[in-house]
């Protein structure tokens, strides 16, 4: 059933069906490419989902076959004012930590070009789902620029060499590629990536929510930590999460062999 259907104002979508928002790089004109508007329209799209009751999982996209997203578009990412355009450039970063954030799994749906600043998006995500003409790369270096901003989700993503080797020659990288490199989870027929995708947020959907967000959280809160930083985080954490109602509605499904009813509590 669908709960709510309607547009972010811009040129961005949003909608929720069944527990999944949906939000959608609507520039299929442009090949769905960013301009700071875009960025801040995704980042408002992304506060909303966040206090959504009913959006337990957010998938986000590009409209059209052409593109996830082709990078910046430079012709809307530039300014007069130094100070300003400074400014702007943030909000990637911010968009990089609002969906690290979000406290609800995240899927990138990629067809077609995913790169520079999209590909960043897409790295951001918790989980890539390509189809098989999908195109990934950090082509930056070839206009005379480099991408910066995109460092982290890179080398969160794959091993930092290779990172470091798409940044400096610019290639591109085909879905499969991708795929053996490690930063994309699965690769489908352009014909079932809508249902892979909807079968992959089906299984997220179904998951206890305040177990996912607390689990997910931790994760992100010690990626970078070295061992025992983490372990002083993640033990305090465990403790909380086996207090949860959904803790011990789970073990006493597991001990029933019956399936468990979370209350997301």
């Amino acid at each position: 059933m669908q709960e709510v259907s309607d547009d972010v104002p811009g040129r961005i979508t949003y909608e929720v069906a069944d527990g999944v928002a949906t939000i959608t790089i609507d520039r299929e004109e442009r090949r769905n490419a960013l301009t700071w508007a875009i960025v801040a329209e995704l980042r408002s799209a992304l506060a909303r989902a966040r206090v959504d009751d009913a959006v337990r999982v957010v998938v986000l996209t590009g409209a059209g076959e052409r593109a996830f997203c082709a990078g910046a578009d430079l012709d809307g990412m530039v300014g007069a004012d130094t100070a300003e355009l400074h400014r702007a450039r943030g909000q990637l970063a911010g968009l990089f930590g609002d969906l690290w954030g979000l406290g609800r799994p995240t899927i990138a749906k990629v067809r077609g070009f995913c790169l520079a600043g999209g590909l960043g998006v897409a790295l951001s995500c918790d989980l890539v789902v390509a189809a098989e003409d999908a195109t990934f790369g950090t082509p930056e270096v070839d206009v005379g620029l480099w991408p910066y901003m995109i460092t982290v989700p890179l080398c969160r993503s794959m091993p930092p060499k290779r990172a470091l080797e798409l940044m400096m020659t610019g290639r591109r990288v085909d879905a499969a590629e991708a795929e053996r490199i490690g930063f994309v989870n699965r690769v489908v027929p352009v014909d079932e990536l809508d249902d892979a995708v909807a079968e992959l947020a089906g299984v997220l959907t179904a998951k206890s929510r305040s177990v996912v967000e607390l689990g997910r959280d931790s994760f992100y809160a010690t990626w970078d930590m070295a061992a025992a930083e983490a372990l002083s985080v993640l033990h305090p954490a465990l403790g909380l999460a086996t207090g949860l109602d959904d803790a011990e509605e789970g073990v006493a499904a597991f001990r029933d062999r019956r399936p468990p009813r979370w209350t997301d509590r």
